[in-house]
Parts: C-alpha cells; structure tokens; sequence
C-alpha cells in the first residue's frame, strides 16, 4: 500500500515503542515523515531508519506549545503542508492517589493529556487547509482504569473525551479526529512489567487473544484511521487490546 504517498506526517513521541512502530508504518506507505521527541539521543538514532529526503527529525518537549507549534511550522516549511498528526507522546509513572507524587502526576498530566491537546491546536490550522486529520494515542486505561496509574488513568480518559471533543468541533470543516487504545503493549517503557511472569500470567487471564500487542499492532489501525478507507470513522476512541475491553477484564469462566 502506498496510501500516504505526498502528505506529510506528523508523528510525537516517535524514538520508540508504539510511536516508532507509527512512524515506520506511515514511511513504508510512503508518507513524508516528521519524527519528533524529547529524547534527543533516542531521536538521532531511530532517524536513521527512514530515508533522509523524506523524513524531518525534531527535538521537541510536547507540553512546550511553543515547541509543538515550531514542529508543526518546520514541517510545513519542508513538506508544503500537514495532513496528519499522530500525537503519542507519553509517560506513566506508578501510583495510586495516596502515593503518586505531584510531580509524577503534574508531568503525567502535561505530557499525556496537555501535550495532545496542545499537538493538535499547533496542527489544527494546517489540518483545515488540507482537511487532514488526528489520531491520539490514548489507551484502555483511558477508558476504563488499571490498578496503580491513577495519573496515567486520568490524562488517557482525557484524551479519550478531548478527541470526541475536536471531533464534534472539526468534522463539519473537513478533520476528523480519532484515537487508538492499546491494553499491554511490548516497548520500553512496559520491559519491567513484561519481565514480572507472575503479572503477566495475571493479565494473560484477561486477553482473548493470549498475547501482548507489538508495536506494529497499534501502528497498523493508527494508518487506518488516518487513510482515506477511514474517511468516515470520526470521533472514535478504538480499542487495539485484544480483547480485554470486550471481556470487560474477566478471565474465561471453567
């Protein structure tokens, strides 16, 4: 498929894990790819995969408007215009409200929640010229909850009703906004985690499908919503889980 072949992308969070995964996916369909992150070394690295004439690499701090605002300038300096932003950029620190620390929850909260709402009123503008559109990476913890990620619980349940909200507000104009929800997925931030076997045989209880997602699992609905074969889906908060949402979290009944 080659369905982003002259637009031009704009994927945050993109040096690892599920953003990674994204950017890879839209330049395989030959999308002009503008990466960017807050991990410079990380960023410098994962460059390299994609071919230079067609790839922007940019250092940016998404709960910096300014920062995502000159992201989105330089990538229509270079490219001419922006026909979609993927705004996945993300942390999650542990912590019930008891014992989360306010630092933990304010950077949470400005990077997951903040960060998108600021990614895509720096996009918004362009998107309207080239009736482009918005996936945001939110997650099942956004539309239900997970023990122990109060913070995270509540920036991705934001992100969950921000995207209904810019769908509402820019469908009639021609941009639709829509989000991916990812369960368990395989990356760096979820190593520790995945390497608890006791945790994990847990969660197995949960997932029809009996594995945890790849990056390239969430990277392929992501490239979905944003082609034109979604060119109808608008204000949809997907579940990318395997199952767990369709279980309601249950384990198989004996």
């Amino acid at each position: 498929m080659n369905r982003f072949k002259d637009k031009t992308v704009i994927v945050t969070g993109a040096a690892s894990g599920i953003g990674r995964g994204v950017a890879k996916r839209f330049a395989e369909e030959g999308a002009n790819l503008v990466i960017c992150d807050i991990d410079q070394a990380k960023l410098e690295h994962a460059a390299r995969e994609f071919e230079p004439e067609s790839m922007l690499a940019l250092h940016c701090d998404v709960s910096n408007f300014g920062q995502i605002e000159s992201v989105v300038k330089e990538a229509v300096k270079r490219f001419e215009a922006l026909h979609v932003i993927v705004n996945n950029a993300g942390v999650a620190p542990e912590g019930s409200a008891l014992d989360v620390s306010f630092d933990d929850w304010n950077k949470t909260i400005a990077t997951n929640l903040t960060g998108v709402f600021f990614g895509c009123r720096a996009a918004s503008p362009e998107l309207l010229k080239t009736r482009g559109c918005i996936v945001n990476t939110a997650s099942v913890s956004g539309l239900g909850a997970d023990w122990g990620l109060c913070a995270y619980n509540a920036a991705k349940g934001g992100v969950v009703n921000l995207t209904r909200s810019i769908a509402l507000d820019f469908g009639r104009r021609g941009v639709r906004a829509n989000s991916v929800c990812p369960s368990l997925t395989e990356t760096g931030m979820t190593k520790d985690m995945l390497e608890d076997e006791a945790l994990v045989a847990k969660f197995m209880e949960r997932l029809p499908l009996g594995r945890v997602a790849q990056p390239a699992d969430i990277a392929a609905v992501v490239a979905f919503l944003s082609s034109d074969d979604a060119r109808f889906v608008n204000g949809v908060n997907m579940p990318v889980d395997g199952g767990v949402t369709a279980s309601n979290g249950q384990p198989p009944q004996e």
